[in-house]
């Protein structure tokens, strides 16, 4: 698997991702967008802002870069990044279909993405994503699987992962929802000629959404890496909107809220990659701090207290705006 690179890296950060959901589009649901990106939201404006992000995030050790057909241009960026550095050999990079980014380029379309799960999307979406990343695609992951994606009993769809998966690219899938520990388990017991047919998993899970631990840590036993997005829950774990028990917790640690949010992530045995969603480089900065952040078990326990039911905290998150 591309993911044995990481294996080997030596820096705290090594463990850390970044995901261009933020970044590759003028629209998303993340707080604080305004502060964060300005008003100058043109494709050239975040083009600079991504490839900034992506040579801070390179130097600072972090070798996971993860964006979707669904995040606007955040392949095209990324390959023009990866284009301009020819000599970078050491990191992974994935991307995600099952979603068409449909805003055309504004921040108040009707609907900004469109979800199909079908094989004729899976064909089409490759096609998009092999013609900007080509063999520099290392994993492929079906966008936001929910336990009635037919993406799961699919077996046409399975046979041309599995074709995709021996011609070397890894075959992952990301969930979403209050369901997600439903469709962990759905997706592991996937098999093609009895074989597993995914290699990789990427889930929400942060202080306040803890529901797919347990699920995830099975598919960690089973030999999947797993993936966390969301750990910031969409700003909602930053300043000025932080829980006051996470703002106590980040004064006594002398870090931001960030950093300790990622960090309590970083701690599951299971968490093979945690993403950072930074926005800017001060961001990012911050979020890397949580690869140092020393949290003792009292601190722990009063984090742990802020896990909210999923239903809510889902609920919650449809209902973010899209900025």
């Amino acid at each position: 698997m591309p993911f044995a690179r990481l294996s080997s890296a030596t820096t705290p950060t090594c463990h850390i991702g970044l995901g261009l959901a933020a970044v590759g589009r003028p629209g998303y649901i993340n707080l604080g967008r305004d502060r964060d990106l300005g008003d100058d939201r043109s494709v050239d404006a975040l083009r600079e802002r991504t490839h900034e992000l992506l040579d801070a995030a390179y130097a600072q050790g972090v070798r996971y870069f993860d964006a979707a057909r669904s995040y606007g241009r955040s392949e095209e960026f990324l390959a023009g990044w990866l284009a301009a550095h020819p000599e970078i050999d050491d990191i992974v990079v994935g991307s995600k279909w099952g979603y068409t980014y449909t805003a055309e380029w504004t921040t108040d379309a009707e609907r900004h993405e469109v979800k199909d799960h079908g094989v004729e999307t899976y064909e089409r979406q490759r096609a998009e994503t092999t013609a900007l990343l080509g063999d520099r695609l290392d994993l492929y992951q079906i966008h936001s699987v929910t336990p009635d994606s037919p993406a799961l009993t699919d077996k046409d769809l399975h046979a041309r992962l599995a074709e995709a998966a021996a011609q070397g690219v890894t075959v992952g899938f990301s969930t979403s929802g209050p369901a997600q520990a439903d469709a962990i388990r759905a997706a592991l017991a996937v098999t093609v000629e009895g074989e597993p047919l995914f290699r990789t998993v990427q889930s929400t899970y942060n202080v306040l959404e803890t529901s797919a631990a347990p699920a995830l840590a099975e598919a960690h036993d089973a030999g999947l890496t797993v993936i966390v997005k969301e750990g910031m829950a969409n700003g909602r774990l930053a300043v000025p909107h932080a829980p006051r028990e996470l703002t106590a917790v980040a004064e006594e640690t002398g870090l931001g809220c960030d950093a300790v949010a990622l960090a309590v992530i970083l701690r599951q045995p299971w968490a093979g990659v945690v993403l950072s969603g930074a926005a800017t480089v001060d961001q990012l900065a911050s979020n890397l701090h949580a690869a140092v952040v020393d949290l003792d078990e009292d601190q722990l326990t009063r984090l742990a207290a802020l896990a909210e039911d999923p239903r809510a905290y889902w609920e919650r998150r449809g209902q973010l705006p899209w900025h």
